[in-house]
């Protein structure tokens, strides 16, 4: 009979026996990874507790330096973008606004010597320019031939 006996010939074992464990294939992807550099001394020693806590908490720091880090440069460029604008403002404002006053002058003086051109001879049309020419007003004469 099966009873429970105190004295046991061997101890409870498993007999379990992983299907795709190569043992030989993992000291070579290991060997592979050493020459490469991708593992250190810390990762092939055994777990120390809280290991991976500090590598993520370092990890979170470095990012969170790089965000700011990065902020701080956007803030900066649109600081310089501003002052470059406001600069160009002031230089070419002043500039802009004498150009534009003179352009307001000017067709005022221009008119008024050609309407004094006009009035002195008004069918000699050798000292006008093309552009004058045009914007010399037509004169529309009615027909009134009987035949």
């Amino acid at each position: 009979m099966g009873l429970f006996s105190p004295y046991k010939r061997h101890a409870n074992r498993f007999n379990y026996i992983p299907r795709f464990y190569d043992p030989e294939k993992e000291r070579r992807e290991q060997r592979r990874a050493e020459l490469r550099g991708e593992r250190s001394d810390s990762e092939q020693g055994e777990y120390t507790p809280g290991q991976y806590i500090c590598t993520q908490r370092e990890a979170r720091a470095a990012r969170r330096s790089d965000e700011r880090e990065q902020r701080n440069r956007s803030v900066w460029k649109m600081v310089v973008g501003a002052a470059l604008m406001l600069l160009l403002i002031a230089i070419l404002f002043p500039r802009l606004v004498d150009a534009f006053q003179r352009a307001q002058r000017q067709p005022a003086t221009q008119s008024v010597e050609w309407q004094a051109r006009q009035t002195t001879d008004a069918f000699d049309q050798s000292g006008i320019s093309d552009v004058e020419w045009q914007a010399q007003p037509i004169t529309v004469v009615p027909n009134d031939y009987t035949e």
